[in-house]
């Protein structure tokens, strides 16, 4: 059951997010921003000034997993940083470590782990939000993936990625897919295993009708990567993997590991923005080049 009011999440968002940060619960992670041109792609890459603060929290909360004590922060998540009721199942909640500006997590209410195949459920709260402004959605399948929470939750960070790049920086590259007659394709610059599909015009009048697009898209695109669709009930995947969407296309990634040395890859690095700890890493990345990066941490064609 839809619960978010039509035409109310990016004001909910605004509003949410000037009281957390008054109050001192969103704590966001200051950055620069650097482009590294590569492969027909003007790469954003922001380099994190705070990140080992994130880093810090995220060893916390792993020590006191191993604890035995309760250390889900989406269970439930913090009340200065949930925006809304978006579905009877779902909730949206803003990042607590942002470095995009109103960072949303669509999270399940109840616990279900970031391993399992995406539900119907989890689509039609994923497409009531990107029904409601212009938005990347995205979800890291496994911590190979860049996942790092256990608790499943898609993000949705709104568009454009970044400034003095186009709307998502690898869209260029999506002029010349080629796709079959099921709509289903890939994106010949991309040297690694993936798939790629254009979105109909028209399709978020009903984010219901979205909704029902995208999951049928992805599990056509699990089989064509060579994974295992979602059952009927909560199916753990079959390998790792990054799943984006926008209003107009979809893209599939299967994954074979999270770092590259010490730079960590999640969905938006296939989207064109990536993040690094300091100068020494951004050297490093500029050098080997992003599309190398992408290309070792997915799968092989």
């Amino acid at each position: 059951m839809i619960l978010l009011e039509p035409g109310t999440l990016w004001r909910n968002i605004k509003t949410t997010t000037e009281q957390a940060l008054s109050g001192g619960n969103l704590v966001p992670i200051p950055t620069d921003s650097a482009f590294i041109e590569d492969s027909g792609v003007r790469f954003a890459v922001r380099v994190l000034a705070g990140l080992r603060r994130k880093a810090e929290a995220r060893k916390e909360q792993d020590a006191a997993e191993h604890a035995g004590k309760q250390a889900n922060p989406f269970l439930p998540p913090e009340k200065a940083l949930t925006v809304a009721k978006i579905t009877d199942t779902h909730l949206a909640v803003l990042n607590k470590f942002n470095v995009v500006d109103h960072h949303l997590l669509i999270v399940t209410r109840a616990y279900e782990d970031q391993e399992t195949l995406l539900t119907k459920a989890d689509f039609e709260a994923l497409a009531v939000c990107m029904a409601e402004y212009d938005s990347l959605g995205f979800y890291n399948g496994g911590a190979a993936a860049g996942a790092s929470q256990r608790h499943k939750h898609l993000q949705l960070v709104p568009l454009p990625l970044a400034p003095d790049v186009p709307t998502v920086p690898t869209e260029p590259l999506f002029a010349r897919a080629k796709t079959g007659r099921d709509g289903l394709g890939t994106i010949p610059a991309f040297p690694f295993r993936h798939v790629f599909r254009r979105l109909g015009q028209g399709l978020w009048r009903s984010p219901l009708d979205a909704a029902t697009v995208l999951r049928e898209s992805y599990c056509a695109m699990l089989e064509h990567v060579g994974m295992q669709p979602p059952a009927d009930r909560l199916t753990l995947q079959s390998q790792p993997y990054c799943f984006l969407a926008t209003r107009t296309w979809l893209l599939l990634v299967p994954r074979s590991k999270e770092h590259v040395g010490e730079i960590s890859f999640n969905s938006l690095a296939y989207a064109g923005s990536l993040f690094v700890y300091n100068e020494q890493l951004l050297q490093k990345l500029r050098e080997y080049g992003p599309m190398n990066a992408l290309r070792d941490v997915a799968m092989p064609k």
